[in-house]
């Protein structure tokens, strides 16, 4: 790629390619696509998104076990089930996410809807130039109520050197506009110029054969150099080329 510009041109081919309905199909983002009320939306993929590593058909099959177990309404069983509702998530298992885990998410979401006005509002605040700091903000917030430690993992935070791919992924699904019908817009608190790119093993390396990454590990300081150079590509829409950098990756074999 000889200059910015070339590269702006060639990514933005690549966005119009792949932002669109027929990406949904293949991807975990079709879950929260099946409820259209704002809270069921959220938590449908805030639950997606905490399971979305691995093989992609088994992260659609478990999200949609778990929007069954859910009844189809997760804000009102977030909202209103009863302690003995719960023992029909102890064989829900995704990779290392157990039954355990599972549970604690759902009181952890509920004392959030009713103690914190909701996960945007939490998501909202403590934010600088980005949103790494509202995460780990957030992920405080999350585990204040009584957990095991071992579920803590399950929630990443930029402060402690992680690249959070799966909590970025699930921002970039609520705050980015639905022009095109693949993500949501549903947040409107949050600018997409805050948003940061979702930094997996597929999108690093083809940033780096782009020049658009130097470091070498997918952590937080590498998420920070791809931000400020997708930025500089796009400063309102950086993470639109999230579905450039992914579709090279992994339909594309770039």
């Amino acid at each position: 790629m000889k200059t910015i510009e070339n590269l702006k041109e060639f990514l933005d081919e690549k966005v119009i390619l792949y932002n669109n309905p027929k990406f949904i199909e293949s991807d975990p983002i079709q879950i929260p696509h099946k409820f259209s009320k704002k809270e069921d939306i959220e938590i449908a993929g805030f639950l997606t998104a905490t399971i979305a590593w691995g093989n992609r058909k088994s992260i659609i099959n478990n999200a949609n076990k778990l929007m069954d177990l859910l009844d189809h309404s997760p804000y009102d069983f977030i909202l209103n089930h009863k302690e003995e509702d719960l023992q029909r998530f102890d064989n829900f298992v995704h990779r290392t996410f157990n039954s355990v885990d599972c549970i604690t998410f759902i009181k952890a979401l509920q004392n959030i809807y009713n103690n914190h006005n909701g996960l945007e509002a939490v998501f909202s605040k403590g934010r600088n130039e980005n949103l790494q700091h509202s995460i780990s903000q957030f992920k405080q917030i999350f585990f204040e109520i009584n957990h095991l430690p071992r579920t803590q993992k399950h929630i990443s935070d930029p402060l402690k050197n992680s690249a959070a791919k799966r909590i970025n992924m699930f921002l970039r699904w609520m705050v980015r506009p639905n022009n095109t019908g693949v993500d949501f817009g549903i947040w409107k608190s949050i600018k997409p110029s805050e948003l940061s790119c979702p930094l997996d093993v597929h999108s690093g390396n083809v940033a780096r054969k782009l020049g658009l990454l130097s470091r070498k590990q997918n952590d937080a300081k590498a998420l920070q150099e791809l931000d400020k150079n997708l930025r500089l590509l796009d400063p309102i829409d950086p993470v639109k080329y999230d579905f450039a950098l992914f579709g090279l990756g992994v339909f594309e074999k770039f």
